[in-house]
C-alpha cells in the first residue's frame, strides 16, 4: 500500500509517499536516521506491520523542513532518506 503524507496548497503538491509493503521488508530502517529534518517515526499501521511514516506535526510544512534536501539547482539523484531506504520505498511529488 502507498501511503501519502502532505499537503496541497495553492503553489503545488507537496507529499512523500511510503511504499508501506517495501517498508516492512526493510530491517534497517535508515531513513529515521538519515533525514536532516527527522521527520519520520514508526508506526504500527492497520495490518499491524511496523512501518515509516512522516510525524503529524510535520506533514503540512513538509515543502520548508525538505527544502534543504531539495534545492532547486543541483539537486541529487537521490534525496538522504531515499538513498537510506533499502528497498526503495519512498518518493516525493514535488
Amino acid at each position: 500500500m502507498i501511503a501519502n503524507y502532505g499537503y496541497k496548497d495553492g503553489s503545488g503538491e507537496f507529499y512523500i509517499s511510503i511504499d508501506t509493503d517495501k517498508c516492512t521488508t526493510c530491517s534497517e530502517k535508515g531513513c529515521l536516521e538519515s533525514c536532516p529534518g527527522q521527520i519520520f517515526e514508526m508506526m504500527v499501521d492497520d495490518w499491524d506491520d511496523e512501518v515509516a511514516a512522516v510525524k503529524a506535526s510535520e506533514r503540512n510544512k513538509i515543502k520548508m523542513t525538505c527544502a534543504a534536501c531539495k534545492p532547486t539547482t543541483g539537486r541529487p539523484e537521490l534525496l538522504p532518506c531515499q538513498a537510506a531506504c533499502k528497498p526503495r520505498g519512498i518518493t516525493h511529488s514535488w
